[in-house]
């Protein structure tokens, strides 16, 4: 087939069940991150004496621009300088292949359908069965993950690879299905339970040898958990008559995790996997008739969800099951190194449509992890154990998630982030409100959220520290319902399609005793997505060139050097544009001058990106690969990463490495 291919007109967000993220279920959002930049910066503006356009880009470009000091409001000096960043950024385009900068290569680790599990059989993509995908790698690899063997080792030759499963995409994983929800409701009963074991998450035991990666097969920690693999619930919604069901009448059981979707670790060395868009597996009347009607549509759970797996299992039907969609939504942690344990169901971080839970250890030793709600206006939040973590007894550490404050971020105009408890009797969040508990207040996080008056956001996804300097970085991949009244020149544009990032500075960033669990920090402005001269409002480091921009910020890491590494979910495909990676310094002359490392086939995002220790592997998750508008098992865009004749697209879990065995970015 040849390597490149006419633009493919399609919806952004490609070709996801549904731009599920896009709902927008908050029914009244008050002041966006828009709103309040425009105000800050009008404000600045009218107290430098400066006017009109000309004073709104000038704040724009400090506020994206250099320095390793950040002012008393936010705003650092803008100075040229070249990034540390060693690679030559290769150009926007669109082809059917991927493409990485020069002395880099590209190898392909696993991909979907691979063995995992013992004697799994040969991917046969016409003759799959719920059998084998049970054993087999899942579909649309998102959050990734790299621990170590021996455990507690910094080894980066050796270690399991933890990936998440996020969703299916039926039209390219079955002959005959076609496009659309028609065609998805085409799929058989097997079909769908094969859909439902290709969920989930797999752990695979890897090993690199002459500078090249693999799979050790049989390893004793290679595991699938999928959509039927038992969990524990903990916490404080454990048990509540809200989890309840006829299978599970303790509200403590659950049969498996959906929407998998980023995802984070702890530092006692377990991995916390985030539920998403759950929403989208459930159907029935009940979701505009039933008592929960309202709790339903806050999390955008509708009589016709996405898929058709009600018509064959009766936990996804509505009016058969009414609680089995509050048994998701949650963080899930488990132990990779040890494939007997049952995973668990952490409730005291909060239910909403999780873009991951990365952590940070704060002054005091206790630990935080941040999270993104990934939907149009909904919010960041971040969980704070109770208690700090302890380094010599990993035991101890084992329920440290059930207790601990759930908060969420207001965002002020003054440059401030107040973080605001989530915690029954506090404030609006009692009886009188809805709230008879806390279980309450974390099964309906999101209506908790709007009473504390948190700041509605644009898509927030990934939200990371930086180990090298502790501040935090917060991807809004966009808002195409942003309008009009709430921009100004300088701010977020009306049908924000491009994106962009928040910077959050916690109280002693930058030193040994960042304070993250403080309830204030201060915020600025990264970058602001999309193409300069062209994109309104689009601001990076001046010396961008037109291969740097970027759209649509996902998911992102940092090498040990505190070099930001952006994944893109959104990409104008139209254009010609393809998702990929863009890097970037985020101190010094180069902050925030991007330059694009690598691009994904057609179709497909970029999820996970992940080194390994010695920042001589870069991991990367290459979801819904030809995943373009009218793509379909017979007539796929195209057929990465096998490019054989019948043979789908594969989601795969690709490692880079320098072709000289050197760091990458060097």
């Amino acid at each position: 087939m040849p390597d490149t291919i006419q633009p493919i007109a399609e919806p952004a967000g490609h070709g996801k069940p549904i731009e599920i993220e896009d709902i927008g279920s908050n029914p009244a959002p008050r002041e966006t991150i828009g709103e309040l930049m425009e105000r800050r910066l009008s404000r600045r503006a009218a107290m430098l004496g400066l006017g009109g356009a000309a004073a709104a880009a000038t704040l724009v470009d400090q506020m994206v621009a250099a320095a390793d000091g950040v002012l008393a409001q936010g705003v650092v000096p803008m100075t040229d300088g070249p990034s540390t960043l060693g690679f030559a950024e290769i150009r926007h385009g669109m082809a059917q292949r991927d493409a990485v900068a020069e002395g880099y290569e590209i190898q392909t680790v696993i991909r979907w359908g691979d063995a995992v599990v013992g004697e799994a059989p040969a991917f046969n993509p016409l003759a799959q069965t719920p059998a084998a995908q049970e054993v087999q790698f899942g579909y649309n690899n998102d959050f990734i993950d790299f621990r170590p063997l021996p455990q507690g080792s910094r080894n980066s030759d050796s270690g399991l690879l933890v990936v998440n499963h996020e969703y299916t995409d039926t039209q390219l994983m079955f002959a005959g299905i076609g496009a659309g929800r028609t065609g998805r409701m085409r799929a058989t009963a097997d079909q769908s339970r094969i859909e439902l074991l290709a969920h989930g998450l797999s752990v695979v035991e890897i090993r690199k040898a002459d500078g090249r990666w693999a799979v050790v097969p049989n390893s004793r920690y290679n595991r699938r958990i999928t959509g039927e693999t038992p969990m524990r619930v903990s916490g404080p919604a454990a048990g509540h008559d809200l989890l309840k069901t006829s299978a599970d009448p303790t509200g403590t059981r659950v049969l498996g995790t959906l929407n998998n979707c980023a995802g984070g670790n702890t530092p006692w060395g377990t991995v916390i996997t985030s539920e998403e868009n759950f929403n989208q597996y459930f159907s029935g009347s009940a979701a505009t008739t039933g008592a929960q009607a309202e709790a339903y549509r806050r999390y955008g759970i509708a009589a016709e969800g996405t898929y058709g797996w009600f018509r064959f299992m009766d936990r996804f039907d509505l009016n058969k099951e009414p609680n089995e969609p509050n048994r998701f939504g949650w963080n899930v942690e488990f132990d990779p190194y040890d494939p007997t344990a049952t995973p668990v169901k952490r409730t005291a971080m909060g239910r909403f449509k999780h873009e991951g839970a990365t952590h940070a250890i704060s002054a005091d030793g206790r630990v935080v992890f941040y999270q993104g709600d990934d939907e149009r206006f909904d919010y960041v939040y971040k969980f704070v154990t109770a208690r700090p973590w302890n380094p010599n007894d990993r035991a101890a550490n084992r329920d440290l998630l059930d207790e601990g404050t759930l908060y969420v971020a207001r965002f002020h105009d003054d440059g401030r982030v107040e973080w605001l408890p989530l915690v029954h009797g506090q404030g609006p969040l009692t009886a009188a409100n809805g709230f008879a508990s806390q279980a309450e207040v974390l099964i309906n996080t999101r209506r908790a959220a709007d009473l504390l008056q948190a700041t509605p956001m644009d898509r927030p996804e990934d939200v990371e520290a930086n180990p090298a300097t502790g501040r935090v970085y917060v991807m809004l991949t966009n808002n195409s319902n942003r309008t009009a009244q709430q921009v100004n020149r300088a701010n977020p544009r009306a049908a924000n399609t491009h994106g962009h990032v928040v910077e959050i500075i916690p109280p002693g960033a930058g030193t040994n005793a960042a304070d993250h669990a403080a309830t204030e920090a201060r915020w600025a402005i990264f970058l602001m997505a999309g193409k300069p001269g062209t994109d309104a409002g689009a601001r990076y480091h001046r010396a961008t060139t037109d291969a740097g921009w970027l759209s649509c910020p996902d998911n992102c890491a940092f090498d040990s050097k505190g070099r930001i590494w952006i994944a893109t979910d959104g990409a104008p495909s139209a254009a010609g544009v393809a998702d990929g990676i863009w890097a970037a310094d985020t101190m010094g002359a180069g902050r925030a001058l991007t330059k694009q490392f690598y691009r994904a086939p057609t179709g497909a995002e970029v999820c996970g990106p992940c080194f390994t220790p010695d920042d001589r592997t870069l991991f990367l998750a290459i979801q819904h690969p030809g995943d373009d508008a009218g793509s379909t098992f017979e007539r796929p865009s195209t057929r990465w990463p096998d490019f054989a004749e019948g043979m789908p697209p594969r989601p795969a879990v690709i490692a880079i490495v320098k072709k000289d065995g050197g760091e990458i970015g060097s």
